[in-house]
């Protein structure tokens, strides 16, 4: 049912990257029965298992096409320790063959992980999102709050000499550590001989989750528990923008016990969650330019196919106690989409949008020349394989590289950003003059809440027209400008409407608000760029 939610340009590089995702996305469902109720989530590439960390980033895309989005979520919620704590992932089918074959219920919780309970209220949120049931996401704030607060309390997840969340040293928000040869492979606990530190992603996650939790409190009118987030939110990102930010970019590891691994210089290391940190809000914008404009230069000095690098530079091969884990494999060193889609969403919204175009049009080309996406690829294209794996599996249907790119195309490119729920809050951007459409026809629908926003995008001569179709309310609209031009008018229902001309870096934009009732024609019509 791809026609629920779909983009039309012309141009096949755009027009098939949304059924060719959902293709993939198809194949990753995965249905479980215990203890008597039907659940729906979505798996990992690598196992057959439904991962909170996995399924929270790829609901951003199953959001559109899938018409269960919450038994997931509900499940981990009732699965939730007493201390507030949410497991990694639960499954139902043997995972390691041949050796596991019993076909029991399994829960785990990796101990290094310090970033579950963000994720889980990250999760929890997007489902509400698409379902649109104010009573289902009420009964489930208890749980969400419990879990934050479990990691602001516990002395394995809170450093309250920073005021930071911690964790053993891993690579970004993988889940093994490092621990100088002292365990014979893969490390997942946590002991005596942890080394300590800060993490920018995990931060970055949970502040985007308490500023949700804020939002959410502040919908229902508790205003007490919203301060409460709010201020929350607000102290961990000055936090951390003290504590990880180096200048150009968030230190990968910032070491609370000192450590040295031979060979790595740390100074240089960019990890995998930098894009993330700016598109969950932490990095300000100049922060968000250094840190793209860090991947344009590893991209334009480096020899990989790609820039989306899980960490670069990679360890030395092994150190983590895994022969598999060579530079340029997997998270060390790898090539992810899951960090194209965020860096191509980030670009797109902070000024450098032709970039941000580029990234997508690339993962289009990678995709459909083979059917298939991958969790990580070598820095030669090569995708991975079993043999150069750690994971039980390695399937060709990743849907959470694809949905990061989705999340980019349909929120960055096409888009639209719907700020509570079932559309009736939206912000919209369309930024197709930066990839060179002149007309283009775009459908957004949330398959349980029945929901749908729509809008055609029209350039012709000197003006630009939107017709908008949504549930109702007032729009919010940044569009993208053609290059050297401004707005010199903004019209709907033969009325003119405030507007403002902004730029962002040297990217012209027009900003207007307008109520959609529920549909509506807008005119923009434009000028030779003067200065504003």
């Amino acid at each position: 049912m791809a026609e629920h939610t779909f983009v039309r340009t012309g141009k096949p590089e755009f027009d098939n990257l949304v059924p060719r995702i959902k293709s993939f996305l198809d194949k990753d469902s995965l249905d479980c029965e215990i203890d008597g109720v039907k659940i729906r989530g979505y798996r990992s590439p690598d196992a057959r298992s439904v991962w909170i960390r996995d399924f929270s980033d790829m609901l951003r895309g199953v959001k559109y096409f899938e018409k269960d989005v919450t038994s997931a979520v509900e499940h981990f919620a009732a699965t939730q320790a007493a201390n507030g704590r949410i497991f990694d992932y639960f499954t139902i089918f043997p995972e390691k063959l041949p050796c596991e074959k019993e076909n029991w219920t399994k829960y785990v919780r990796v101990p290094v992980e310090a970033d579950v309970e963000y994720r889980f209220v990250k999760a929890a949120y997007l489902a509400w999102q698409a379902a649109g049931e104010n009573g289902w996401i009420q009964r489930l704030l208890p749980s969400m709050e419990k879990a934050l607060h479990y990691v602001m309390s516990h002395p394995w997840r809170w450093d309250t000499g920073t005021g930071l969340v911690k964790r053993a040293y891993t690579i970004d928000t993988w889940d093994f550590a490092y621990t100088a040869g002292k365990h014979d492979w893969l490390q997942f606990r946590i002991d005596k001989d942890t080394y300590w530190g800060i993490m920018h992603g995990d931060n970055s996650g949970y502040y985007e989750a308490f500023r949700l939790m804020s939002w959410l409190y502040s919908h229902f009118g508790e205003k007490k528990k919203a301060d409460f987030w709010a201020k929350r939110a607000a102290e961990l990102r000055r936090n951390m923008n003290s504590v990880c930010w180096n200048g150009r970019f968030y230190t990968h590891f910032v070491k609370l016990v000192p450590v040295k691994i031979p060979g790595v210089d740390e100074e240089i290391q960019l990890s995998l969650s930098n894009p993330m940190d700016i598109n969950r809000g932490v990095a300000t914008h100049k922060m968000a330019i250094s840190i793209i404009d860090e991947y344009v230069r590893r991209k334009e000095e480096g020899t990989a196919f790609a820039e989306w690098f899980s960490i670069d530079p990679p360890f030395p091969d092994g150190v983590f106690g895994e022969k598999k884990l060579v530079k340029g494999a997997y998270i060390n060193g790898g090539i992810m989409p899951l960090v194209g889609g965020e860096l191509a969403k980030a670009a797109l919204e902070h000024g450098r949008e032709s970039y941000g175009v580029d990234i997508l049009r690339r993962y289009s080309a990678l995709t459909a020349m083979s059917g298939e996406t991958y969790l990580w690829y070598f820095p030669d294209g090569s995708p991975l394989s079993l043999e150069a794996s750690t994971s039980p599996e390695a399937s060709p249907t990743d849907g959470w590289g694809s949905s990061a790119m989705l999340f980019a195309f349909l929120e960055g490119l096409a888009g639209i950003q719907d700020h509570s729920k079932l559309f009736l809050d939206v912000t919209l951007s369309p930024r197709w003059a930066a990839a060179g459409v002149d007309e283009a026809e775009v459908r957004l629908a949330y398959r349980e809440g029945e929901s749908t926003f729509a809008y055609d995008y029209k350039r012709k001569g000197d003006g630009i027209s939107l017709r908008v179709a949504g549930p109702g309310g007032r729009v919010r609209c940044h569009v993208l400008l053609p290059d050297g031009f401004q707005a010199a008018n903004v019209a709907a229902r033969r009325r003119e409407l405030p507007f403002a001309n902004e730029l962002v870096e040297d990217s012209p934009y027009v900003n207007f608000s307008v109520a959609v009732r529920p549909e509506t024609e807008i005119h923009i019509r434009l000028e030779k760029k003067k200065d504003f």
